[in-house]
């Protein structure tokens, strides 16, 4: 798996748990989607993604749009 798609599932695992538990629990957990909105936004936008540097830092192997050519 490479580094966009372990962010894209992340982000995308994020959302579903949090809708669920939005829905379930809390609607405060509502804000942990819009938390992952914005990053997703910010990170489109500036090329800096947290989860991204974590998931290098864990060993995940470089795709096109995080950590290509970059050291």
């Amino acid at each position: 798996m490479t580094l966009d798609r372990a962010v894209m599932m992340f982000a995308g695992l994020l959302v579903l748990v949090s809708l669920v538990l939005g829905y379930c629990l809390s609607g405060y957990w509502f804000l942990l989607t819009a938390f992952v909105g914005l990053n997703l936004v910010q990170a489109s936008i500036t090329g800096f993604c947290p989860a991204a540097i974590v998931f290098s830092k864990l060993g995940v192997k470089p795709g096109i749009a995080f950590g290509a050519g970059r050291s």
